[in-house]
């Protein structure tokens, strides 16, 4: 079995009309759990009902995506902070700093972040970290709080071992390793070489970084087998072996 740790197939733009196929197909490749982060408000309903579908299968990340952070914030993550009594979320997310294009909101930002973290430690919930050029910012407003209560996953981790050291430092964390890791020049192989495997779990971030050989295309979960093949290689490993040792991690990290 593969755990996809980090897929949005629920979204309406990318999966207008094949959402059912994209799921069978998911089920095919051998995925038996797929973790569905939140993006804003307009995605939470989209969110809801590809997971109603099947609770089994999915489960739900509540969160404000960093990019989404606008002047409105506190009072779109006090509207998303309702839904966390109503049902059962694995984690907050996906949260974070992104600084990729611009940095205009980078205030409010963190400010989005760290209250998100709050809110994740007074839940005991994981954090889903989307960090884009913003390693440093997102490190500065994690050391604020207690190591021993942060928990969760670095998603779609595309640095150097040196970072990914620093990133396990702040907590109980893992990294999430998705179709980059199949990039030719991307440079993660070399990283994720020497990252315990215990700290590994997969994810595509469909429908986004289709791994090689599907690059370019819509990204989905059944692409997934392509990245656990990728990280057997580099550690020189069985798939298998890396499939049951990055669900157990995911497992135990999201409780599921």
């Amino acid at each position: 079995m593969i755990i996809d740790t980090h897929s949005h197939i629920y979204m309406d733009e990318d999966y207008p009309d094949d959402k059912a196929e994209v799921v069978e197909r998911l089920k095919a490749a051998g995925v038996g759990k797929v973790i569905l982060p939140n993006v804003d408000l307009s995605t939470i309903p989209q969110m809801h009902a590809l997971a109603d579908t099947d609770p089994d299968l999915f489960s739900c990340a509540m969160g404000l995506h960093p990019t989404e952070v606008k002047e409105d914030w506190q009072s779109v993550l006090d509207e998303m902070f309702t839904y966390l009594p109503q049902r059962k979320y694995c984690a907050l997310g996906e949260i974070g700093i992104d600084l990729y294009w611009e940095d205009d909101f980078k205030d409010i930002q963190i400010k989005a972040f760290e209250q998100q973290v709050d809110v994740a430690i007074q839940n005991d919930l994981p954090i889903i970290i989307h960090q884009r050029k913003a390693l440093d910012e997102c490190t500065a407003s994690l050391k604020k709080f207690d190591k021993s209560k942060l928990h969760g996953v670095f998603h779609c981790f595309t640095g150097n071992i040196h970072e990914a050291e620093q990133m396990m430092k702040l907590g109980d964390f893992v990294l999430g390793i998705g179709g980059v890791v199949t990039f030719k020049n991307a440079g993660v192989a070399a990283a994720v070489k020497d990252i315990p495997l215990d700290r590994i779990v997969l994810e595509t971030d469909a429908p986004y970084l289709a791994p090689v050989p599907k690059r370019g295309q819509r990204n989905e979960t059944a692409f997934i087998a392509y990245t656990a093949a990728k990280v057997a290689e580099i550690k020189e490993m069985d798939v298998d072996a890396v499939a049951d040792a990055t669900s157990k991690n995911a497992m135990e990290m999201f409780g599921l």
